[in-house]
């Protein structure tokens, strides 16, 4: 008995430290960054590291394939990675993936740098200043950059030469994918030393990991991720949501969308369902420009030109206000982005399709108003027939005479002196035909008032 009870108390004693060896099996967290770097990218890496530093993960591997992105949301990226409690490796993935420009950055930021076979990096310049931007060659020889596109490419060299040397990888390379935007295969990066490792997937990635010594917040840290188990984090419903709204297209769409369904609801007050719609547009369509580099400019012309579509449904120029509101939308709009990182400019047939759009609105607005101005009120040339007047002078052939307290031109066959009556016969445009009111003809409109019996 006494042996069952000491095997008892043991296996207690022991329970709590099995139960801590299980909860320290190590985890890598798989965060996947596919398409331009934006807001909504930037703030899933940002969370997707601190998460996975809470919860002690081993490793947090960035798969990344990417065309570029804003500067501001890749330094933010950046940021991260730096700060990180725990190694970050991006992994450019799958085959086929890349990670130009912005991603270039992300993976010289990162404690360890991998590709997959296959996919290649690099073209790090600034787009702005790219090839296109110093102008057209002038004698056959490229025009020098300016002032401000030398800064911007000075900063951005010397930005990815110090992550190179903070990670010890080629910093010649990478000055040379700013100045010259020059790529690399995978293969070719792994000979230069500009990646650490070539892997076909996520597994081998962490089994060339292991052992290796990377440094974080200054201090040195083994990386033991071989036989971890992978969790993949991929982006919830927040980050795709942010994706989409601060796409420059969609947020142009609920920006015009929204005003218009305002439009609608004060133009029929009580439909609920546009005013409802449109707010809710409007205020995505807000929030999405303050997410982007906008030209305040060109919103400004945007919110101009609706204001002036707006205006010809209320105030009708017959397509004065409103074309000349379209036309400051399509500027507006080919100035809005203050960017021309991939992914996120301005297509030029989109906004092209908007302005079509707007014009055949405010065409059909100028139409209705303009035929609404040429049709004459109901019943207006019936009523004047069989009016009786009063001629307000004499008259031979013209004259003027009160119908109905209002005073006519008239016309007639016969001539008639001042306060003489007239019967109304015909209209022939802005003037009556008048014939004298003969005094035995009885006045129809009294026999219409005068009772049946006679009484």
């Amino acid at each position: 008995m006494w042996r069952q009870l000491f095997c008892l108390l043991f296996l207690l004693a022991l329970a709590p430290a099995c139960a801590q060896a299980s909860a320290r099996v190590p985890s890598v967290a798989l965060l996947t960054i596919d398409g331009p770097i934006g807001p909504a990218y930037a703030d899933y890496v940002e969370r997707g590291i601190a998460r996975a530093g809470a919860e002690r993960r081993a490793l947090v591997v960035l798969q990344l394939d990417t065309p570029g992105g804003l500067d501001t949301a890749m330094r933010t990226v950046i940021r991260a990675i730096l700060a990180a409690p725990l190694p970050v490796a991006c992994f450019v993935a799958p085959s086929g993936a890349r990670a130009a420009s912005a991603g270039t950055y992300i993976l010289y930021a990162c404690h360890i740098a991998a590709m997959a076979p296959g996919t290649n990096l690099g073209a790090a310049t600034p787009v702005q200043v790219g090839p296109a931007g110093p102008g057209p060659p002038e004698n056959g020889k490229d025009k020098p950059p300016s002032t401000m596109e030398a800064k911007a490419i000075n900063d951005a060299a010397a930005y990815i030469r110090g992550l190179a040397q903070l990670r010890g990888r080629n910093a010649e390379w990478a000055e040379q994918s700013v100045r010259q935007s020059r790529s690399l295969s995978a293969g070719d990066a792994l000979a230069a030393g500009v990646v650490d490792i070539v892997a076909r997937d996520v597994a081998q990635l962490l089994a060339l990991s292991e052992g290796r010594i990377v440094r974080v917040r200054n201090a040195d840290w083994r990386v033991q991720a071989g036989a971890a188990a992978v969790v993949d984090a991929a982006p919830d419903w927040r980050t795709r949501l942010l994706a989409v709204i601060a796409n420059p297209s969609v947020a142009l769409i609920l920006l015009t969308v929204g005003v218009y369904g305002l439009l609608f609801e004060f133009m029929s007050p009580g439909a609920v369902l546009p005013g409802v719609m449109g707010a809710i547009c409007l205020l995505l369509g807000l929030y999405g420009m303050q997410l982007l580099p906008i030209n305040y400019s060109g919103l400004a012309l945007i919110c101009f030109g609706l204001a002036c579509m707006v205006a010809e449904a209320f105030l009708p120029s017959f397509g004065v206000i409103g074309l000349g509101g379209v036309a400051a939308f399509v500027i507006g709009a080919l100035l809005l982005m203050d960017s021309e990182a991939p992914g996120f400019g301005m297509p030029l047939g989109f906004v092209a399709a908007v302005g079509v759009t707007a014009a055949l609105l405010v065409g059909a607005t100028a139409q209705v108003a303009l035929r609404t101005r040429r049709r004459p009120a109901p019943g207006v040339t019936a009523r004047l027939e069989g009016e009786i007047a009063e001629m307000l002078g004499d008259a031979a052939r013209e004259g003027w005479a009160n119908v109905g307290g209002e005073t006519w031109r008239v016309l007639t066959d016969t001539p008639l002196a001042q306060g003489q009556r007239v019967r109304v016969v015909g209209r022939r445009g802005r003037v009556l035909l008048v014939a004298p009111f003969d005094a035995g003809m009885p006045d129809a409109r009294a026999q219409d008032r005068k009772p049946a019996n006679g009484h």
